[in-house]
Formats: structure tokens, C-alpha cells, sequence
């Protein structure tokens, strides 16, 4: 063990050492006493409620407004075909992915997620690196979706401008401000936890009426509609692509993005009461609503389109935008309706903020990541990891300064975050079946048979994301239009064996050390946190 100064453990004593800890651990409420027994601390308060939990979930992942951020890339890469049908696709298989977190969440609730479910189930000789890799994966595909969804809200607000004066040519510099206005303004919101929930509900609920509104105005103020046809039977190749069925995969990125994050609500674990059952609950109503909301939204809007060639080349780089000029036909009743777009993914910046900064201050408590220490700090009266959150805000801002070099970088960047996530799930799912589904403490959400079908879908299609999301999603290649996420894979892995034979294969704390610390404590031994 090393030495004290370099110590961290995570039960702590309130009390002096003339005190019983069996005592404190009795007074101690249900949900306390289980992270006590996984060998963590209560260190934030249950603020949160299944909604407003599920109001971060949501906001989160935020299937229709994900489609209308990301709408160019299904244009141009199978066009109605790839969308409405899309939909479809990557909503069963979230439905896999979040039956299968579910689970997991339900037997083992803990704000660490798929790294503490990986730590538990893997094999003890190799479950502190598959631990750590997951913790790794997990935290930087969540800054990675930070920053996408930094890019799309700023470029939303940056088109608004340029389509209330024509004249202005959008350059990268514009867009990269908006990002960094998205990035700065959403951040003041996670620093303060009793009104974190609250936020999370209203970010919930602007998202909900402004799916509604757009839902009825764009296709009642359309002055023609599509035809069916177009709208269930149309597919668009623009990508050089000659084979169809590859110009339809690569262009899943945009609908996989935005059913992306399904993990959020499990970080939330040690902050709402009962999160065996409240967790699941979250992730699953996630998965619905963002089906039924991004379905009916990909319709109603495809319906109301009258000029593709016009969205496409549109000079304000916002599909969705110019698509509601069309429909309403005038440009302050489309900037309205974009502002609810905006409104909506500045709810998904706030979310995506609380996501990241609770995996990255959950990670640190076991000493996953450089200055653990300072970044597993709780501020005591603000009740959130508040250093955790500022050093990853900080990261995002830095990530946006590519877009001023390389847009295409940028852009490989987030579809990183889809298959880095995926692959941070697909790690614990992988040791549950080595270690036998039936060989753990089920929780209340277990589905038996169905949840061993959706870990086998979960792998098979990290596996197919890993592979074809690297395809170039046009062709002829050049150095403009290439897929770097590959270069993305080596970046983020190269750090995290950096790091791992630099400090973390010692310092890192695994199962076993927290196992015995936990016994310590549960017995009546006195265990501080040193750090």
C-alpha cells in the first residue's frame, strides 16, 4: 500500500475516533449504507427526483433535436429513407444498450457506472486496468459529446445572425465564438446542486413544448407538402459512395447521435433516493420518449420540405433552419422557431455538464485520473465536484479551438464520442458474461433471457460502430472530407496508457483495496480519507 500521504480512501469517518463507527454506520439511511458497503462516502445530497433525473437523461440525449442538429448528414447519406427508417434501427438497438445499463445500474448503483460495474465483474487479475479503461473511455467520449453539442447549438445561434443579414459570409471563427458562448453560459448552471434539479425538469419540459410547437407550426404554415413517397420511400446518395448500403451506414452517425449518452442517469446514482429502481426508469423513458419525440418530429418535417437543393447548400450551414424559412415563409418566424431549437440544446449543454463532471469527479474518488484528488472534491456548499466540472468545461473549450484549424477534425471528435461510449459499455456487459449473469445479485429491473439478448446486440454493434463509423463519409477522399476518428482512437488511448503506467497501474484504487477498506469500516476500524 503506499504511503499515507498518497493514501485515498473513500469511507470516511464524520466522527472523532472516541466514536462507534458501527453506530454511524446504523444511523445511516438505505441508500447510504449500500454505497458504505461498496466502499463510498455520501459525499453530494438526493436532490434529485426520477423526473428531474430523468430530465438530465433526456436533455441529454435529445433524440429530435440530435436529428435536427445533425440533418445535412442524412440528407446527403440516404436522405427521408436513412432517417425515418434509422430511427427505427438505432432505437431498438438503444432499447438493447439500455436494457443492458439498466440492469447493471439496478444490481449496482453507483455514480461510477460502467467503471465501478467493470471493477466488480471482471476478473480480479484483470479488473483494475478494464476498470480504469472504462472509466477513461467513459469520461472522454462524455467531453467529446460536450463538445459536439457545443457545436451544434453554437452554429444554430450563428445561423440565426447570418439569416437576418444576408450579406455576412459565416466563417469557422464565427461559429467557433458561438461554440465557446455555449460552452461558457452553460457551465454557470452546474455550479450551484440545489438548483440543479430544477433546471433539470425545466430543461425537460422546454424541450418537450418545443417539439410540440415546431411539431404543429412548420407543417400547418407549409404552403406545400411532400408526398408520401418522398418522405417513406426517397433515399439520396450524395456521398460517392456507389454501394447505397454504405452511403445508409455512414450516415447512422447522425441518427446514432442522437440516441447517444443513455448512461447519463447513472451517474446520478448517489444523488436520488431508491436509484435501483429510479435509474432504469430514467434510461428506459429516455429511450421512449426520444423515439416517439424524433420520429414524429423526421416526419413532420420532411413532409413540409418544398426546396431540398435550397436546405442542402442553405448559407446560413443550418438545414433546419432554412427548412423553417420555407415553411413559414418568413425569417423572424424561422428564427423564432430555431431559438426553441437553441433553447432546447443549451438544456443539452446544462445536462451534458452534469454528466461529464460526475464521471470525472466519480472516476477520481478512486484515483482514475491525474490530480485525483483535488478533482474528487465535493465544494461543501455548493453541493457539486465543482473542480470536476470546471477542468472538464475547460477541455471542451480547448477541443472547439480545432474547428478553427479543421472542421472535419472537429467532426471525427464526435463521432468518437458515439463509439468511445459504446465501447465503455461494452467492457462490463463482456465481464458480466464471462463472470455469469446469473452469478450476481439481481436488482429490481432484470429481464433474464431478454437482457442476455441485449448484451449480445450491445457487443455486436460496438463492434459495427467501431468498423464502419471510420469509413470516410465521402468520397473521393481528400485531406478536407477524411474521417480522422481513427486518429481520435489513438490520441485518447495513447493518454490513457500514459497515464496508466506513469500512475495509475499503482495508485489506481481497484475492487479489492475498496472491498477491504469497506470491511474496515463496516467493522469498526478506523478509516479516514488521507488523500
Amino acid at each position: 500500500m503506499a504511503d499515507n500521504d498518497e493514501k485515498t480512501f473513500a469511507i470516511e469517518h464524520a466522527q472523532t475516533s472516541d466514536d462507534d463507527p458501527i453506530a454511524s454506520y446504523k444511523a445511516l439511511d438505505a441508500d447510504a449504507r449500500k454505497l458504505a458497503e461498496m466502499g463510498y462516502t455520501q459525499d453530494m445530497k438526493r436532490n434529485f427526483s426520477v423526473l428531474s433525473v430523468l430530465g438530465v437523461g433526456f436533455s441529454l440525449t435529445n433524440s429530435w433535436y440530435g436529428i435536427s442538429a445533425g440533418l445535412i448528414t442524412g440528407i446527403n447519406s440516404g436522405g427521408p429513407v436513412l432517417i425515418i427508417y434509422g430511427i427505427i434501427l438505432i432505437c431498438l438497438i438503444s432499447t438493447c444498450v439500455g436494457v443492458s445499463l439498466s440492469e447493471l445500474a439496478s444490481a449496482m448503483p453507483n455514480a461510477g457506472g460502467q467503471y465501478y460495474w467493470a471493477n466488480e465483474l471482471a476478473p480480479r487479475r484483470y479488473a483494475k486496468f478494464a476498470s480504469y479503461l472504462t472509466g477513461w473511455f467513459a469520461w472522454a467520449g462524455s467531453v467529446f459529446t460536450s463538445a459536439s453539442v457545443a457545436l451544434a447549438t453554437g452554429s444554430a445561434a450563428v445561423g440565426c445572425y447570418q439569416l437576418a443579414h444576408p450579406d455576412l459570409v459565416i466563417q469557422p471563427w464565427h461559429v467557433f465564438l458561438g461554440y465557446q458562448a455555449v460552452n461558457a453560459f452553460a457551465f454557470g448552471f452546474n455550479c450551484y446542486g440545489r438548483t440543479l434539479p430544477t433546471i433539470s425538469s425545466l430543461a425537460l419540459y422546454t424541450s418537450l413544448i418545443s417539439f410540440f410547437v415546431i411539431l404543429v407550426v412548420v407543417p400547418a404554415k407549409a404552403p406545400t407538402h411532400e408526398s408520401a413517397k418522398f418522405v417513406f420511400a426517397t433515399f439520396i446518395n450524395n456521398t460517392g459512395w456507389q454501394q447505397n448500403g454504405i452511403a445508409f451506414i455512414v450516415g447512422l452517425v447522425n441518427t446514432n447521435w442522437a440516441f447517444a449518452c443513455l448512461d447519463a442517469a447513472t451517474h446520478l446514482a448517489e444523488e436520488v433516493a431508491q436509484p435501483e429502481r429510479m435509474v432504469p426508469i430514467a434510461i428506459m423513458g429516455t429511450v421512449a420518449i426520444g423515439f416517439v419525440t424524433a420520429w414524429f418530429f423526421s416526419i413532420a418535417m420532411f413532409f413540409s420540405l418544398n426546396n431540398l437543393d435550397n436546405i442542402v447548400s442553405t448559407a446560413t450551414l443550418v438545414p433546419i433552419l432554412e427548412l423553417f424559412n420555407q415553411a413559414v415563409y418568413s425569417k423572424a418566424g424561422a428564427i423564432v422557431l430555431e431559438s426553441l431549437i437553441i433553447a432546447t440544446g443549451i438544456g443539452c449543454q446544462i445536462a451534458s455538464h452534469t454528466w461529464q463532471s460526475r464521471l470525472c469527479w466519480s472516476f477520481a474518488r478512486d484515483r482514475g485520473l491525474p490530480a485525483s484528488k483535488w478533482l474528487a472534491h465535493v465544494h461543501p456548499k455548493l453541493d457539486v465536484p465543482l473542480h470536476a466540472h470546471f477542468v472538464s468545461c475547460v477541455i471542451v473549450a480547448v477541443l472547439g479551438c480545432l474547428y478553427l484549424a479543421s472542421y472535419t477534425a472537429l467532426g471525427s471528435i464526435i463521432t468518437a464520442c458515439i463509439v468511445l461510449l459504446y465501447m465503455s459499455y461494452s467492457i462490463p456487459v463482456v465481464c458480466l458474461l464471462m463472470k455469469g449473469r446469473d452469478n450476481i445479485v439481481h436488482g429490481p429491473f432484470w429481464t433474464g433471457k431478454f437482457g442476455l439478448f441485449a448484451n449480445i446486440v450491445l457487443l455486436i454493434w460496438t463492434v459495427f460502430t467501431l468498423i464502419m463509423y471510420s469509413f470516410p463519409t465521402i468520397r473521393p477522399v481528400a485531406p478536407n472530407n477524411m474521417n480522422y476518428v481513427s486518429v481520435v482512437y489513438f490520441v485518447v488511448v495513447t493518454i490513457i496508457l500514459i497515464d496508466w503506467f506513469a500512475r495509475g497501474r499503482e495508485h489506481y484504487r481497484g475492487a479489492d483495496m475498496r472491498h477491504e477498506e469497506a470491511a474496515q469500516y463496516l467493522h469498526g476500524q478506523d478509516v479516514h480519507t488521507v488523500s
